[in-house]
């Protein structure tokens, strides 16, 4: 079984933070659209351009200047008890991914904070390895072909509800971790909760 983890407000407890980047983002450049940092959760940065500005290169370069100098400031920490888990998955053989809309260049930044991050996985897959970013499924089926499993043998652990959409529309078994968003909101979209990543019962994959 391939375990498939996004990354923010799944592994790294920062999606609150780019929550409130994104809400001040939205009441600049589009003060008609209060739900603007909830609707797009989970998707990659040239997604929310293409669906919500227009093309507007301007504003784009904005946000993206913006986006940079924010994330240049953040503070990366894992969620409790994630580390522990990751280490025992590694420890154990379980092959396990990173699936996330953040590009390579933030991930050298998490590197740089810590650097025994990347050492916890199997692979780690980026905003840059597909063209669509969720809901749509190619980021989880790019994952699972390249790493040479079937999405029926996959799980995906997903916080928010287009990441959960999109592990639905590759044929994957869906994980809602509910530490950004209610339970109930993404109970529709995954087949089960879990109240954090470290809280799940990962014992089937340690025999």
């Amino acid at each position: 079984m391939l375990l498939l983890f996004d990354l923010d407000g799944v592994v790294l407890d920062t999606e609150s933070l780019y929550y409130e980047f994104w809400h001040a983002q939205g009441k600049q450049f589009l003060p008609g659209d209060p739900d603007f940092a909830l609707r797009i959760k989970g998707q990659s940065l040239p997604q929310i351009f293409a669906e919500n500005f227009g093309g507007d290169k301007r504003v784009e370069a904005a946000i993206t200047r913006n986006l940079r100098i924010y994330e240049e400031r953040m503070t990366y920490r894992y969620f409790a008890g994630v580390p522990a888990l990751l280490a025992t998955l590694r420890s154990r053989g379980v092959p396990t991914a990173i699936v996330t809309s953040s590009t390579r260049d933030k991930m050298a930044r998490i590197y740089a904070a810590m650097p025994e991050f990347a050492g916890y996985f199997s692979r780690i897959f980026t905003a840059e390895s597909v063209t669509r970013s969720k809901p749509a499924p190619d980021c989880y089926l790019h994952a699972a072909e390249a790493m040479g499993f079937a999405p029926k043998d996959c799980i995906v652990f997903e916080d928010s509800i287009n990441g959960c959409l999109s592990g639905r529309a590759a044929g994957m078994t869906g994980v809602g971790v509910a530490t950004t968003l209610p339970a109930e909101h993404l109970a529709p979209y995954s087949d089960t909760l879990g109240s954090t990543l470290a809280a799940f019962d990962f014992s089937p994959y340690l025999a």
